[in-house]
């Protein structure tokens, strides 16, 4: 299949590898405007495409994928503010388009398990949640969309808690959430349920950025098979795309 990467950090450099390991074709590979330019002829001939950006690039990516019909899948995070923004343009183009928080399925699974802990959870009161994520420092966002995602899933199911804040300090109705950046980490996700008696906490820890690179190749192939506009953690799990 032809694809090509939007963004040649190191997650589209490890897109690209795995992409060719399997024999596929990389027809275009674009990191900035000027590579815009110069290559948006051998773009149109891609049958998908991959967007491991920045967050201030990604939603006109997107934007030119869906005005040359090709399906894309982002997993660049920092523009969800955008979101109904970049539907309705899905939507107004005919377009294809898979984004998420994080493309691990590892992470997706840990992602569910929050949701159903945030449930047993609902009746407890005497444990206080707490949210950490730790990222490389050439992470722009902070907290991680995945964190973003992991708090919001627990305040729409916990009721005694009302926002999530970037902090340390607990306060009554809020998800405390600390993000940290430090060295070459690819993701650390701990979601800590404390009370008098003891502590509950789950984690996901990524060992490298091959997973995320994996289920973002999945998904293309999964999304040229079936258009439309999707959230990765609802396709995730179920999806049988093979690399």
């Amino acid at each position: 299949m032809k694809f090509a990467i939007l963004g040649y950090g190191k997650m589209g450099r490890q897109v690209e590898e795995l992409l060719l390991q399997d024999e596929h074709e990389v027809v275009a590979v674009i990191d900035n405007e000027e590579e815009w330019q110069l290559k948006i002829a051998a773009f149109r001939t891609a049958e998908v495409a991959i967007d491991f950006s920045m967050p201030s690039v990604a939603v006109p990516n997107m934007y030119r994928a869906f005005e040359n019909h090709i399906p894309v899948v982002v997993g660049t995070t920092g523009w969800f503010d955008r979101l109904d923004e970049v539907r309705a343009r899905c939507a107004e183009c005919g377009g294809s388009l898979v984004y998420g928080s994080n493309f691990s399925v590892g992470a997706n699974l840990f992602m569910q398990l929050n949701k159903d802990l945030a449930q047993l959870m609902q009746n407890q009161p005497q444990y206080a949640a707490s949210l950490e994520e730790t990222h490389h420092v050439q992470k722009k966002d902070a907290p991680s969309g995945t964190a973003i995602r992991l708090a919001e899933d627990v305040l729409k199911i916990v009721s005694r808690l009302q926002c999530w804040q970037l902090t340390d300090t607990p306060a009554d109705g809020v998800l405390p959430v600390q993000a940290h950046r430090v060295g070459t980490v690819p993701g650390i996700h701990t979601l800590r349920w404390h009370s008098e008696e003891d502590d509950i906490l789950i984690t996901h820890t990524a060992h490298s950025r091959r997973g995320f690179a994996i289920g973002a190749i999945k998904a293309a192939l999964w999304l040229t098979r079936h258009p439309g506009m999707y959230d990765f953690q609802s396709i995730a799990l179920t999806m049988n795309g093979e690399r």
